[in-house]
């Protein structure tokens, strides 16, 4: 269940996620930003929660995890897990839209600027608190 080589993987991915979002907003893909920005925020948490030997739902939104099991987790990211938990909550609500839009929304229509920067500026917070609990650098809390 602790496969240091997924938990690897997992982080690899959210960062190179995390690289993306800068092409996409110069775009003007506000709502990719938002698609990719979950998306990097749901494998740098599943990267997290592996390290603590529990293997992730296979959801979106593993926020109910760090809240019901913050024994598992680095003591230096305890205080950060509520707010883990709300990004990943808050996400998952957008992943879907951001993606295909519904009958009455068009995503590159409804999501905007500021989507984008929040959802970036979530993601980035994310994935530099999980290094940090992973011990791989990132900024402390």
């Amino acid at each position: 269940m602790n496969n240091p080589a997924l938990i690897q993987d997992y982080l690899s991915r959210a960062q190179n996620r995390l690289a993306a979002l800068d092409l996409f907003f110069e775009r003007r893909g506000y709502a990719d930003v938002v698609r990719l920005s979950q998306e990097s925020v749901e494998l740098a948490l599943k990267a997290l929660v592996r390290s603590a030997g529990i293997e992730p739902p296979r959801t979106h939104d593993v926020g109910k995890i760090l809240m019901d099991q913050p024994g598992r987790f680095p003591k230096g990211i305890l205080a950060e897990l509520p707010r883990l938990a709300e990004i990943s909550h808050d996400m998952r609500r957008d992943l879907e839209l951001s993606f295909y839009g519904s009958e009455d929304l068009t995503p590159l229509e409804f999501y905007g600027r500021k989507h984008a920067e929040t959802a970036r500026t979530d993601a980035t917070w994310v994935v530099e608190r999980v290094e940090y609990a992973l011990g791989l650098g990132g900024p402390g809390p």
